[in-house]
């Protein structure tokens, strides 16, 4: 998968998107065929264990992109942007941007829209492909009040295209739609020419992203309306490690199988 090969598959073929955070999950996505993996910032929740993305730093990042690309050397990635990476000026964001390429990821994520577009034709013009995020942008979650849907009413649909707009006439080459109602999405969808990366925004993008522990259900606590789960990994974990501690305490493992003589 390549830049040209992305923007060609709109409206002929679905573009599937998964996160991957180190060597042996983007070894996994990688070997099953995913079309694109996203180092997300959404490592600082479901890695890293902070309670949103805001804390997530570039040196994290950094570390977990380059273990996702010795993990999927073959694989299309791109790296999200952390918070205050590429608001701090362009010539330093167009420096972060750079370490990821450095490190293997072929794109960076931005989220945000017209507020971000200069940025984006900037990291275009000095050959750093770009990816949009629109709709819930959780770096912004304390600005918009929280985890909610977008794009329900006539201004906030009219935000959201001219920030889609605005994107594509700024060289990115796609956009992920993250919480967007459905009928606005697809209104999207079909007016800009670059694919859109649909997240809880339904049927009619270009393409689908998911968290990858969302979809093994990695974490039991959290099952928003938009997830559909195709494992239960967390319960199934928990059991071998319970089976391993009984073991150990009853003295069954290690057995004559596992053991070295002279």
């Amino acid at each position: 998968m390549d830049i040209n090969k992305i923007v060609r598959s709109k409206r002929k073929n679905k573009l599937v998107m998964i996160t991957a955070y180190d060597f042996i999950t983007a070894k996994i996505v990688s070997e099953a065929g995913v079309d694109i993996i996203l180092v997300g910032d959404s490592l600082g929740n479901v890695v890293l264990g902070y309670p949103n993305t805001i804390p997530v730093t570039m040196d994290e990042m950094m570390i977990h992109v380059a273990a996702v690309k010795r993990g999927a050397p073959e694989t299309f990635i791109v790296a999200d942007m952390p918070f205050l990476s590429y608001q701090c000026g362009l010539d330093k964001a167009v420096e972060n941007a750079g370490k990821f390429l450095k490190l293997g990821a072929n794109a960076v994520k931005i989220e945000g829209g017209i507020e971000v577009a200069e940025i984006v034709k900037k990291f275009v013009d000095f050959g750093i492909p770009v990816m949009g995020h629109l709709g819930l942008t959780p770096q912004s979650v304390n600005q918009i009040g929280g985890y909610r849907v977008q794009g329900k009413d006539e201004k906030s649909k009219r935000k959201l295209l001219e920030g889609a707009l605005a994107l594509q006439e700024a060289g990115a080459f796609s956009i992920v739609l993250e919480l967007v109602v459905e009928e606005t999405a697809k209104e999207i969808t079909e007016k800009i020419e670059i694919p859109t990366i649909g997240i809880g925004s339904g049927r009619f993008c270009d393409g689908q992203v998911v968290v990858l522990h969302d979809l093994l259900g990695l974490i039991p606590s959290f099952k928003p309306k938009f997830v559909k789960r195709y494992a239960n990994l967390f319960e199934t974990s928990k059991e071998a490690v319970i089976d391993f501690i009984n073991d150990v305490k009853n003295g069954i493992f290690p057995d004559s199988d596992h053991v070295f003589h002279i």
